[in-house]
């Protein structure tokens, strides 16, 4: 059975797309030290943290479109030439989903973006800089949308249990984003590699999902319009909750590079983004085994499979578990052998920090892999979790940065972390014998 997973096309794929975003990512790495200044290294990442206040955007959106349209594809199948087929109540629901999704991502786009953008810019403009910023954060923010528009598309056909060609879209996604980050790095354009290379990559994933997916949309498009349906009765008890652990999450996981930019400074703050852009790619490819494995088990419960969807979960969390420690385990090696050789480790966070961020981000995946077992029953049973977690992680930080000195900046996340994993095995606990 392990064989048979894999060997499975939505694992090849999805393997494809992190070996290459293994290769890659420590490319980015070495070439962002390398080609930025440790000034323009912080506006780099700082511009980073805060387009991830598009979680404002989403609230949790994009997974509860995943986890909507796998209930409802779970009655459906493709076609050869990407059209349905299958129970017709189920293709009118998914098709009235698509719709409603399609007006909720772009009123948020509207609303939410332009606020990013005057927020971000007042922020970045509170430190006086030669850095040339202004003009690559608006290109920044504007692609920002295009990548919003995306991720709900590739949510939604995920949903319909295509792990494998969304993972090759983000490959292709990928490809393009880094190429022409490399270039421009190469060629000394700074922070406008960031924002064309983002520009470029969400405009690459929307000419492809268009390709792709044409005949599906355009079949889904005809029967949404002539067959109303008000998703909002069933989305929206659940939004709320999707959306306070996803904002929770952002004071859980993004705040610590605005921080480190105010209270420290430009350079402390592009050690704190490179280093968690590390950690965040080692728990990417080690979430890998969670991702392929999220349209499957949420429609095991659709079909009531329990048996099925137990299996997968204790698999997954295996996989992701023994990828990641292997990751952190070669991180630090790496970093003990080169510290000699290469300047970037100059640019990382000490030592003690760095352990706090890569042990911190394995509890995380853990946290997140029970999360999505749970999500699959259309319940959200973190909330509680999430807010606590998230007040008590921006707390502690903004009292360390401003009290203490940068080498504990990180104390908080890590030790909230510690304190939280217990309440959610126990809520896990609690929720599985409910239902099995």
């Amino acid at each position: 059975m392990l064989l048979k997973t894999l060997l499975s096309y939505d694992v090849r794929h999805s393997a494809i797309n992190q070996l290459w975003r293994l290769l890659s990512g420590p490319l980015l790495l070495l070439l962002v030290p390398i080609y930025l200044s440790a000034e323009a290294q912080g506006y780099w990442y700082t511009f980073i943290s805060l387009a991830a206040l598009a979680v404002f955007a989403d609230m949790g959106f994009s997974s509860i479109l995943l986890l909507f349209s796998s209930h409802e594809f779970a009655h459906l199948k493709f076609n050869v030439d990407k059209t349905l087929t299958g129970d017709d109540k189920h293709l009118v629901r998914l098709a009235t989903l698509g719709k409603f999704a399609l007006k909720w991502s772009i009123t948020m786009a509207i609303v939410i973006f332009p606020l990013v953008l005057v927020a971000g810019y007042f922020f970045l403009n509170s430190k006086g800089s030669t850095i040339n910023w202004q003009l690559p954060w608006l290109i920044y923010g504007a692609a920002s949308v295009l990548v919003f528009l995306n991720s709900m598309l590739l949510s939604f056909i995920e949903g319909c249990d295509s792990v494998g060609d969304v993972q090759k879209i983000r490959f292709y996604i990928s490809v393009s984003t880094v190429a022409v980050t490399a270039l421009l790095l190469f060629c000394g354009e700074q922070l406008f590699a960031l924002a064309i290379a983002l520009l470029s990559g969400a405009m690459t994933g929307l000419i492809l999902i268009g390709y792709r997916y044409k005949k599906m949309l355009l079949q889904l498009y005809n029967l949404g319009k002539d067959n109303p349906h008000s998703w909002a009765s069933e989305i929206l008890p659940l939004m709320w909750r999707f959306a306070v652990s996803w904002i929770s999450g952002y004071f859980i996981l993004s705040i610590f590079t605005p921080v480190a930019f105010h209270f420290y400074g430009a350079i402390e703050a592009g050690q704190v983004g490179l280093s968690m852009a590390i950690c965040m790619a080692l728990f990417s490819v080690a979430n890998i085994w969670v991702s392929i494995s999220t349209p499957k088990m949420n429609m095991y419960v659709a079909q009531q499979d329990y048996l099925a969807l137990t299996s997968t979960f204790k698999r997954s969390i295996l996989l992701a578990t023994l990828t990641y420690v292997l990751g952190l385990a070669t991180l630090f090696a790496g970093i003990e052998m080169l510290k000699d050789y290469l300047p970037i480790t100059n640019r990382l966070l000490s030592s003690a920090s760095l352990a706090l961020v890569g042990f911190g981000w394995l509890i995380q995946l853990w946290i997140n892999t029970i999360a999505v077992y749970m999500r699959a029953h259309k319940q959200e049973p973190l909330v509680a979790v999430s807010v606590v977690q998230g007040l008590y992680v921006a707390t502690t930080t903004l009292a360390i940065a401003i009290n203490l000195p940068f080498d504990y900046l990180f104390l908080g996340f890590f030790s909230a972390l510690c304190l939280v994993m217990p309440w959610v095995f126990w809520i896990f606990r609690n929720f599985k014998r409910s239902y099995l």
